[in-house]
């Protein structure tokens, strides 16, 4: 190997990477272009009501016992953070000190009651929308199914706990049915509502150029609900995050749900609200990604069309 071919190698391995950098910038710089101004203006909203609050606090409103103010239950973070490390607590015979360290405690019960939501969320978005198209694809199933679907439909996840214990005993699996079966009827009959509501010109022009009826719902009926499904997704979300938290408060599985329970327990507010900003932000970052995923998903729509604030 000669000294020009090694110097020409290293010459091409600096211009990669400088190359690289340049697009990594440009992305980034993208990324704020469009997303800084909505950053921006949810910091001030965010900031203007923990100003109330703590102004409130301030002018003696709010009581501290009851109502602690930002600067109080955030300032003392590795104070918070202490409490988390309930995983081994419960276990007879085991010092409550042992097991991760207050930050590592933290990161492990967000990460498990985020994998529930998340697990038990992509569970029912994949069944729902399956049920829901065989509901309207087969006319026989549709009529067997459909009323059961319709009867379910109301009862509250809170109902479905104990078949979730005796189910699956204690730990995910629970949690994770919960969030499932509160969001399972309800999206299936969202994904019905869907396609009765596809302009039947799609359907009656893709009949007309020959197409079959598999066809029709694989590149017609599918693409056209699929906005509205991804806006019932995000909606649902929230609704994941509560079932999740009740699960988790009544004992069948660590999480942020045992957390605000304990809170509960020993009239910790601090500890509550610390809680809640963690979840709050947990489920603000979620929507972000799956606003994303529906900009990248709905590629073919104008900006702004995609629902609830996607452009």
């Amino acid at each position: 190997m000669t000294a020009s071919s090694v110097k020409t190698g290293g010459d091409t391995k600096v211009a990669d990477a400088r190359g690289f950098a340049a697009s990594l910038f440009g992305q980034t710089i993208e990324f704020i272009r469009q997303h800084g101004p909505k950053l921006g203006w949810g910091l001030l909203s965010v900031g203007l009501f923990a100003g109330l609050w703590e102004f409130l606090w301030y002018v003696g409103v709010a009581d501290q016992r009851l109502l602690p103010p930002p600067h109080v239950f955030l300032g003392d973070l590795a104070g918070q953070a202490k409490n988390f490390n309930t995983a081994k607590r419960w276990e007879i015979g085991v010092d409550p000190n042992s097991g991760p360290t207050p930050f590592g405690a933290v990161v492990i019960t967000m990460a498990s009651s985020t994998m529930r939501v998340l697990a038990g969320l992509a569970i029912a978005a994949i069944t729902s929308l399956c049920m829901g198209v065989l509901i309207r694809y087969h006319g026989l199933f549709g009529k067997l199914v459909l009323p059961t679907v319709m009867l379910l439909a109301p009862v509250s996840p809170v109902a479905w706990l104990p078949v979730a214990i005796f189910l699956f005993g204690i730990g995910n699996g629970p949690a994770i049915f919960m969030v499932f079966i509160a969001l399972f009827f309800t999206m299936t009959l969202a994904t019905i509502t869907q396609i009765d509501s596809v302009n039947r010109n799609y359907v009656n022009v893709a009949r007309t150029m020959g197409a079959s009826k598999r066809q029709i719902y694989a590149r017609v009926i599918l693409p056209a609900i699929l906005p509205g499904l991804l806006v019932v997704l995000r909606l649902n979300l929230f609704g994941a995050w509560m079932v999740v938290l009740v699960a988790e408060a009544t004992g069948v599985g660590y999480g942020l749900g045992q957390i605000i329970s304990m809170a509960r327990n020993t009239f910790n507010p601090g500890l509550v609200y610390f809680t809640i900003v963690i979840i709050g932000l947990l489920g603000f970052t979620l929507d972000f990604g799956l606003r994303l995923l529906q900009r990248r998903v709905l590629f073919w729509l104008p900006k702004g069309q995609g629902g609830l604030g996607s452009g």
